[in-house]
């Protein structure tokens, strides 16, 4: 049936030519199916329902669940929820550790072609837009090397005039990064100034490809939900995460000596929650500031969305999983066999 044209679709690859994943024939892309959407629009279960009537694996997409030991917060979801589906990029990191979109668009990529090999199309599921924007567009970031000199001067520059002055700097020689940038952001502004320096070319002229010359041949799914009911939804999911002991896994991180300037512990919820357990905050005050951070989120995910005119978007407010997952896999199983009414 549908199901088995999937599979024989996924394994062409294999059939065409490739050798382990390191050869794609001339014009030939790999293929991923993508779901994306808003914080608690439902992207896991759906990915997990349709992974599983793929058979293949899960790769997250999501810039925090990389880290090992951040599961409330992030809702990581557990072994059950993941239903038997292998997921890739979860639980790879120490706290401490960066992870950057360079990093996420390699680790993607190698994990895509490893899974085509195996006559398989992979489901990446995720919500930080940039980081799948970058991958399924083939960004181009900069690898000019750091100017530690420059950097030293612009930190010491900033310790006398401020950052804002910094900021400034940026906005007179690449308004688009600056506009993009917030002043607080001070590390990115300074990489921004150092590679505009370093090649006298500004970051936003690294163009992302036309949204219609994809990387991969790729079918993204978006989960669109009325905006007052998905902010219902973040509210709760919020009150969910506190019940199910937030508070205590931050104190466990905390007290197992993870610095609250930890690149994970810088994720909403986790911060919040450490300025409460400091005394900072009221305990309400946390759960207020973590619904309010966690809605903004989602209008920013909204804004990274509008920019990605290839997505295909599903309404997932009144329609049971099992609909959403039909009338998904019909159109998946169609854009791969080539039966697709788009």
């Amino acid at each position: 049936g549908t199901d088995r044209r999937v599979h024989q679709s996924s394994r062409s690859h294999r059939e065409a030519g490739r050798n382990d994943g390191a050869e794609v024939i001339e014009g030939e892309k790999e293929k991923v199916v993508v779901v994306l959407g808003p914080t608690a629009s439902g992207k896991t279960a759906l990915a997990v329902q349709l992974a599983k009537k793929m058979e293949t694996d899960i790769i997250s997409g999501d810039s925090m669940l990389v880290y090992r030991g951040f599961n409330i917060g992030t809702d990581k979801p557990d072994e059950k929820e993941r239903g038997g589906v292998r997921h890739e990029l979860i639980d790879i990191l120490e706290p401490q550790e960066t992870f950057s979109v360079m990093d996420f668009q390699r680790l993607a990529a190698e994990k895509i072609t490893t899974i085509n090999a195996r006559g398989r199309i992979p489901v990446l599921v995720g919500g930080t837009g940039l980081y799948i924007k970058a991958l399924l567009e083939g960004y181009e970031f900069s690898r000019s090397p750091g100017d530690m000199t420059y950097r030293q001067y612009l930190e010491d520059l900033a310790a006398v005039r401020g950052r804002a002055y910094i900021h400034h700097m940026l906005a007179e020689v690449d308004p688009a990064t600056a506009h993009r940038l917030h002043v607080n952001d001070f590390r990115r502004v300074v990489r921004a100034l150092e590679v505009w320096k370093a090649e006298k070319e500004t970051i936003s002229h690294r163009r992302f490809s036309a949204g219609g010359n994809l990387r991969y041949k790729a079918w993204v799914i978006g989960l669109r939900w009325e905006r007052t009911l998905l902010y219902e939804r973040i509210n709760d999911r919020v009150r969910g995460m506190v019940a199910s002991g937030l508070e205590e896994e931050v104190r466990e991180l905390l007290t197992a000596g993870v610095s609250r300037m930890a690149p994970a512990m810088k994720g909403i919820g986790y911060k919040e929650m450490a300025a409460c357990l400091a005394g900072e905050i009221s305990r309400e005050e946390a759960v207020r500031d973590i619904q309010k951070a966690t809605r903004h989120f989602a209008k920013r995910q909204f804004t990274w969305y509008r920019k990605m005119p290839y997505i295909h978007w599903y309404e997932a407010d009144h329609i049971s999983l099992s609909l959403l997952l039909e009338k998904v896999f019909h159109d998946v199983a169609g854009f791969f066999t080539g039966k697709a009414k788009i």
